[in-house]
């Protein structure tokens, strides 16, 4: 599977990108269809199963959708680009010690390869609602996560050059935007891209 780039034709139906932003993602999933309604649906549904339903015999399904997505990422990204960046989880909804935290991401990110830069460079300080949860209104804002967000000072050496920034879907660009600032601000020099598993898109209009 190849990685396609977010572009001039796409980056409106993501509001909070620029053109100076570089995101990739591989598929497309569809705002407001349930699991079975495309390949994309039911990675991103199994991938957000909760981790206090650990023990639900469903549960499996998320774990073997984590390595499918590392062994993609390995596929369709640059070895040699590998050997030299760092790969950067966007933090769950819920912070270090909530029952529900998630750690999804990174685990993607550490079984793409053996030996890969992986750091936990942003923390959220407090749990929010999950985005997928709430309704539009109930969202949370850049602003804060901006203020939820802090750099971890005793990753930060050596300072990286290129930093990826990897997430389950990118929507609007809410996490991608309030994970950029933070890492430009602290690392001024870094190239910075985001990697996601798909795009969300809005299903056809039905009276169009």
């Amino acid at each position: 599977m190849r990685l396609s780039q977010i572009d001039a034709a796409s980056r409106s139906d993501h509001y909070h990108l620029t053109e100076d932003d570089e995101c990739f993602y591989f598929l497309e999933y569809t705002s407001g269809r349930d699991y079975s309604f495309s390949k994309a649906n039911g990675i991103i549904a199994n991938l957000k199963k909760k981790p206090s339903n650990r023990d639900r015999a469903d549960y499996k399904y998320k774990l073997k959708v984590i390595q499918q997505a590392s062994n993609t990422f390995r596929g369709a990204l640059n070895s040699e680009w590998l050997n030299q960046a760092t790969l950067v989880p966007v933090p769950g909804s819920k912070a270090v010690g909530h029952p529900d935290y998630d750690d999804r991401i990174e685990q993607i990110c550490r079984g793409i390869r053996d030996g890969l830069d992986v750091r936990n460079l942003v923390v959220q300080r407090e749990s929010t609602v999950a985005s997928h949860e709430v309704g539009a209104g109930g969202r949370v804002t850049v602003d804060e996560l901006l203020e939820l967000y802090e750099i971890h000072e005793g990753l930060t050496a050596p300072p990286p050059t290129d930093i990826a920034i990897f997430d389950d879907v990118l929507t609007a660009g809410t996490h991608f935007r309030a994970m950029k600032t933070v890492l430009a601000a602290r690392f001024p020099n870094a190239r910075i891209t985001g990697m996601f598993i798909a795009r969300r898109v809005f299903p056809p209009d039905p009276e169009l």
